[in-house]
């Protein structure tokens, strides 16, 4: 059984390490990745001589900080009220609803999005027509642009988060509640003495995955959102590789891009676990 897993992950996850050494040489199409001609730190010191690359690591930390920062809390705090509802019904109509978003792609999301804001057409922004006589760029102003970026990525993912949560929920000892409400703990009280430490491995698991893909943001959903209005916020490492290496031809250069991030994810990783050891909460 483990057998498909295995390949799976050497075709498509180690084998392509070869093509890291890109990173390091002229790369052309004629002579291919082995015959190109090496350039050692060429295309690093290019990279990072370019004025632009600054800015597009700063967005790209910047994103993904706000992003883990608003994704960590909520699918806690909706699994917490789905698993503290009563009506069982009521609370699989909520679970169903909030985990269907996770199956629609970005593209779908992205339009739906884009659609609702849109300041001609946009829902949001003919109710504010009708009830203030104003129209607001919520696209095209970079505060805007960033809260609905986040919003969309709680209301597509946190359901899905939630159900690792519920899980996590389900192993608490029922005895630990029942002793904390014969001690005069409240509802609160509970979920913060009781709960929360139940379920705290998880969330340091959770936590130390998150930190994994810090520097990646994601290419679609922010490619899908963005325009060159808010480029100056919405330009990341994803969109860049795409922009220079398929669109510019510039693969060597994206190549480079590509080595520093997962560098760079790989330090948050080991830094994180480390952290996450002082609480003895460590994924190894």
């Amino acid at each position: 059984m483990f057998l498909p897993v295995a390949v799976f992950f050497l075709v498509f996850k180690y084998a392509p390490m070869a093509g890291v050494m890109i990173a390091f040489k002229e790369y052309n199409f004629i002579d291919g990745v082995w015959g190109s001609p090496w350039a050692g730190l060429a295309n690093f010191e290019l990279l990072f001589s370019q004025p632009s690359t600054l800015n597009i690591i700063r967005n790209t930390f910047l994103l993904s900080v706000l992003e883990l920062i608003v994704m960590v809390p909520f699918p806690i705090m909706l699994a917490i009220l789905l698993y503290e509802a009563k009506q069982m019904l009521f609370r699989k109509t909520v679970q169903t609803l909030a985990f269907i978003p996770h199956f629609l792609s970005w593209v779908i999301v992205g339009g739906i999005t884009v659609n609702i804001f849109a300041q001609e057409s946009g829902v949001v922004n003919k109710l504010m027509h009708m009830l203030t006589g104003e129209t607001f760029a919520f696209l095209y102003h970079p505060v805007s642009w960033v809260s609905i970026f986040l919003a969309s990525g709680v209301w597509k993912e946190a359901g899905y988060a939630a159900i690792i949560y519920l899980a996590a929920l389900t192993v608490i000892d029922p005895s630990l509640y029942e002793a904390a409400s014969l001690d005069g703990a409240g509802k609160l009280k509970r979920i913060w003495h009781v709960t929360l430490p139940g379920i705290l491995p998880t969330i340091f698991v959770m936590l130390i995955i998150s930190m994994g893909r810090i520097m990646e943001v994601g290419f679609d959903k922010v490619y899908m959102l963005q325009n060159d209005v808010v480029s100056s916020i919405s330009e990341v490492i994803s969109t860049y590789i795409y922009k220079v290496g398929l669109q510019g031809g510039y693969f060597s250069l994206s190549a480079a891009m590509g080595l520093f991030e997962s560098v760079v994810a790989l330090i948050l990783v080991l830094g994180s676990n480390w952290l996450a050891r002082r609480f003895d909460q460590g994924l190894w």
